[in-house]
């Protein structure tokens, strides 16, 4: 089978999979509590993909042309026994790179059976360094120094440069931009900043809470100049820059601002199963129930092959011109 190009010319690289729906924080750009609170129900067990089921597919992934996977969530780590899933898919032929996106909650212990798996990369979401600002946003009451030290200990651990994560949000933690770019900085990380995005339909998306990645450059490059970096690859959602003194770079992600659905390459695996060519999909394809009705990888490969050549996504290109937005699905459940 040839290896499947979408409407747009985009071809299959990137696979990221959802692990769990469920997660420790309720950020209030992701997971608000008014929504995600004591009664809400999250996926049982039995509707999860299983990690054999996981690793075949991701095997067959491979097969159509994905080189580049990555383990999200909800928060991935609230998994039982991830490292076991990392273990096996870093030996599925055709992954050359395993990166965690994580919120760096858990005990750093699991950091090195991580690595030990097969762990390449590790990205950390970390919005302020301001105690009673990140606070507010994760809205768990969850220490920064405790991000610091996970993020700190997976650079130890050779899972690094560590990317940082950061979402910002006008009026609550766009203060926190260059103390985030010093501090990662210093340390040798890499900060990345994101545009507060209409992911899902809960979060209280408003244009006017959006920092746009030029406003986000110009309060960087005023105290800490930056020259502009070549992608590391195609689809690289990140405008990377380096300093101008050389030390380190910082990425920033404009969705929002300047859409680059033209170059997108990534696929996405829901907990459950679903196949979504899109972060900001309204619905996804079965593959589970495929899966559980006896298909074979042949079957499977073409199923995910005809899902891929039909695709035609491109929503934050159109956003703005749409009178009015579909209901998508959330973050926590397409992972991000």
């Amino acid at each position: 089978m040839n290896l499947p190009i979408d409407t747009l010319g985009r071809p299959l690289h990137d696979l990221r999979i959802s692990v769990t729906d469920r997660c420790n924080f309720r950020c209030t750009y992701c997971m608000p509590k008014e929504v995600f609170g004591r009664d809400y129900q999250f996926l049982p067990r039995e509707q999860l993909l299983s990690f054999e089921e996981i690793t075949r597919l991701t095997g067959i992934f491979t097969s159509l042309g994905v080189r580049k996977v990555r383990l999200t969530g909800g928060e991935p780590l609230m998994r039982r026994d991830l490292p076991e899933l990392v273990r096996k898919l870093g030996v599925t032929p055709g992954v050359e790179d395993l990166a965690l996106t994580t919120n760096g909650s858990f005990p750093v212990e699991n950091i090195a059976r991580l690595k030990e798996a097969g762990l390449k990369r590790m990205t950390v979401s970390l919005d302020a360094l301001d105690e009673a600002v990140f606070k507010a946003m994760n809205d768990v009451d969850f220490p920064v120094a405790a991000v610091l030290d996970w993020i700190a200990a997976s650079a130890a651990a050779g899972l690094g440069p560590v990317k940082v994560n950061m979402v910002v949000k006008r009026g609550v933690n766009d203060q926190e931009i260059l103390p985030m770019a010093r501090y990662m900085r210093q340390h040798g990380h890499i900060l990345r900043l994101i545009e507060f995005m209409d992911v899902g339909s809960t979060n209280g998306w408003r244009m006017d809470d959006v920092v746009s990645a030029k406003q986000i450059f110009q309060t960087i490059h005023a105290k800490l100049p930056l020259e502009p970096l070549q992608p590391n690859y195609r689809g690289e959602v990140a405008e990377r820059y380096r300093y101008a003194d050389g030390a380190g770079e910082v990425g920033i992600i404009a969705s929002v601002s300047q859409p680059f659905c033209g170059d997108c390459t990534r696929a996405r695996l829901s907990a459950d199963g679903k196949l979504f060519t899109c972060l900001f999909a309204v619905q996804g394809a079965d593959l589970r129930q495929l899966l559980r009705e006896g298909a074979s990888d042949e079957e499977l490969r073409t199923a995910i092959a005809g899902v891929w050549s039909r695709r035609t996504d491109r929503y934050s290109e159109l956003r703005s011109r749409q009178s009015k937005n579909p209901v998508k699905v959330e973050m926590s459940y397409i992972g991000g």
